[in-house]
């Protein structure tokens, strides 16, 4: 690391400690030409994820406005916007991509809505999906209605054999 006063090359590490969640170092310098003192931060660099667009635009990925999306679909539903977001932002940034479309962004989303709640799913669905008449958007609810549901834990249907 160049010394900010005098630009000698050959500084060294006084200390060194993670910053916030251990995405950043922080490292504490010192220049043995001028003596001077001075912090520097080391983060990982990453590849931006560029996403294509149905019209076949590009822009980078961004984290917030999936975030929005997923919110919009489950505004007053319990499920965690940020945590569906977070775990495909996370493969996403796992699987070494530099490119992806909208609509396999799309089907990741539907994927994890899918599992965790059937409404969020259809309301992402309705929009995602762009539904043109009401017969494709029964066939959607029909596929749904065929899935095998989650048996409750307070099923009593066997206390009423006697």
């Amino acid at each position: 690391m160049k010394c900010p006063v005098c630009s000698c090359r050959d500084t060294r590490v006084l200390d060194s400690r993670p910053v916030d969640d251990a995405a950043s170092i922080k490292r504490r310098r010192e220049c043995p030409i001028c003596g001077k003192r001075f912090t520097t931060y080391e983060v990982v660099d990453t590849v931006p994820i560029a996403v294509v667009k149905r019209d076949g635009r590009r822009e980078f990925f961004d984290k917030h406005k999936l975030v929005r999306g997923i919110q919009i679909a489950c505004q007053k539903r319990p499920v965690n916007a940020d945590g569906i977001a977070t775990s495909i932002e996370q493969e996403l940034m796992n699987a070494i991509i530099t490119e992806i479309s909208s609509s396999e962004i799309g089907d990741m989303v539907l994927s994890r809505l899918k599992e965790c709640d059937i409404v969020a799913y259809i309301r992402f669905a309705s929009i995602y999906k762009d539904f043109q008449d009401i017969d494709s958007f029964t066939a959607e609810l029909k596929s749904l209605s065929k899935r095998p549901r989650k048996k409750l834990s307070t099923d009593t249907s066997e206390e009423k054999n006697d």
